[in-house]
């Protein structure tokens, strides 16, 4: 210990010949990495000789936001988006989803989803494939919705052949074998549980609103697989889908940070004359059907007092979401609709507030902030090729449903009334801010190259979409609102709805000129 003691002594004292040196003899030692001694003689704001030219992103060089499209033989487009950066997102987006499903075992779709990046032909394992992956450090996966379904890979640049080749033989080449079939059951059946156990009910609402605006057609039919279908699914089952749904002319092969005409290259080797593993490349029975919106009722009565228990659990809490026919995202006034749904806005009782957090909505304004007890009132815009349904979420104790139900009928009336030049401004600069901020990320520009050009075979770029959200007016928010309320509403109701006013009654309301209920009387209470 005395030894260590003295050791440390003397490095403090500098003691020593090198503490003595640099202390009594002459200035400072200066460390050579920081006076830039292996290049004496060269002022900083040259570069230093032999280092390779730096390469930097610029406007008018690699991110010019030009979309490429091209359309092969057999129909599949390749779509791709230049941007500067290493990495690149690359994908296969297919028209397919549960919206197809009508002639066929309901949560086909959900089971492809889990199934994805599973052995092909070329690939023994789900491992071999993510080792492949990883040699260009990458990662895959896979998300299914009511008309769409996306395999999508991000990895290095340099490994793009390699990453589309795998990916036409995930989507093309599945073996689907019965260890898999059987895998994707359990997981399917864990998925089914934890949706019905998670104190947040949005996803469950969301699949419920649908149910009730297009009844037993296209987008109103179940995007999860029902558990009595689980033990029904096979390799014969899922082929017979497949046949129809994933063939090329249905599909986009999208990529982000790439070449186009490399991609195309790829495109053509991998994609091009390729027998797929159910041995059919022609579509046999497609489904062309138009969603018809129907309007109605889901109610779901359950026990929402134990959902999430603890030191601090959630109170029991009764949620409402209504609805209402908006339109597609082909139409024109798909924008008016997006900027009143930003108008609306919203969010849960709790927030932390700050720029950009929506506090000045009006579910916050007329909502949140004058009435305590409700713990959620958040508006959402779901839109497809054909169709759209626009809703507010509202969550209340049980024993306040019937107000709870009348607050949120009242703001549906107020959308078609006068809208605020100042509030109009304020919801359009959030949603453009959104939307490029949004776009900063590339798996989202693939996303949105994919999706754009699979539904219209071009894509609107960002400039235009602002353009587009820049000249809405208030009289065309007020015009897309009332026509919107004209139409039947959907209703979806969750946890003790003792107290949930008739369906008869919120149309009532929703007609009349100042959203309120119905009065009802009771002789006994």
């Amino acid at each position: 210990m005395a030894a260590v003691v003295l050791a440390a002594t003397r490095m403090l004292r500098g003691s020593g010949s090198w503490g003595r040196s640099r202390l009594r003899f002459g200035p400072p030692a200066h460390r050579r990495f920081s006076s830039g001694g292996a290049y004496p003689n060269v002022p900083l704001s040259s570069p230093l000789p032999g280092v390779p030219k730096p390469v930097f992103a610029t406007v008018d060089g690699q991110e010019k936001f030009e979309t490429k499209v091209t359309t092969l033989d057999n129909g599949l487009r390749v779509a791709s988006q230049n941007k500067f950066g290493q990495f690149c997102t690359v994908g296969i987006l297919i028209n397919s989803g549960s919206r197809y499903e009508a002639k066929y075992l309901s949560g086909i779709a959900h089971f492809l989803e889990k199934l994805a990046f599973s052995s092909t032909a070329r690939f023994d394992s789900k491992d071999e494939i993510l080792l492949t992956l990883e040699k260009h450090g990458g990662i895959c996966d896979c998300q299914t919705s009511r008309d769409t379904t996306m395999y999508a890979v991000s990895a290095d640049s340099k490994g793009l052949d390699t990453v589309v080749g795998l990916l036409a033989d995930v989507v093309l080449q599945p073996r689907l074998t019965d260890e898999e079939v059987e895998m994707t059951r359990m997981a399917v059946q864990f998925e089914l549980e934890d949706l019905n156990m998670r104190p947040d009910p949005e996803p469950l609402l969301t699949e419920m609103i649908h149910e009730a605006a297009y009844r037993e057609n296209t987008v109103g039919l179940h995007r999860f697989c029902p558990a009595e279908n689980i033990a029904k699914m096979s390799r014969e089952v899922l082929h017979s889908y497949l046949r129809n749904y994933y063939t090329p002319d249905r599909m986009v092969l999208a990529g982000v940070g790439v070449e186009h005409e490399h991609l195309v290259e790829c495109a053509r080797k991998y994609l091009l004359r390729v027998l797929p593993a159910w041995g059919s490349v022609e579509a046999v029975d497609v489904d062309r059907s138009v969603a018809q919106y129907t309007g109605g009722i889901a109610k779901l009565e359950r026990d929402m007092s134990n959902v999430s228990l603890g030191p601090t659990p959630i109170p029991e809490l009764t949620h409402i979401m209504v609805g209402l026919e908006s339109c597609s995202f082909m139409e024109e006034d798909f924008i008016p609709f997006a900027v009143l749904n930003m108008m609306m806005g919203g969010g849960g009782s709790f927030s932390a507030g700050g720029p950009g957090k929506g506090m000045f909505s009006r579910l916050y304004l007329n909502v949140l902030n004058r009435h305590h007890w409700m713990y959620n009132a958040t508006s959402y815009h779901h839109s497809y090729e054909d169709t759209g349904l626009l809703c507010i979420h509202a969550s209340a104790d049980p024993r306040q449903v019937r107000e709870m139900v009348e607050i949120i009928t009242k703001e549906f009336i107020l959308m078609g009334g006068t809208v605020d030049v100042v509030e109009l401004e304020r919801a359009k600069t959030q949603l453009t801010s959104m939307l490029m901020m949004n776009l900063e990320s590339r798996p989202v520009i693939f996303e949105d190259v994919g999706r754009q050009v699979l539904a219209t075979r071009s894509r609107k770029l960002p400039h235009e979409l602002c353009t587009l959200i820049r000249n809405v007016k208030p009289e065309d928010v007020k015009r897309v609102a009332s026509k919107m309320l004209r139409g039947k509403p959907a209703v979806a109701a969750l946890g003790d709805l003792t107290d949930l006013p008739t369906y008869e009654h919120i149309q009532t309301a929703l007609s009349s000129k100042d959203g309120r209920l119905p009065r009802t009387y009771r002789l006994f209470r």
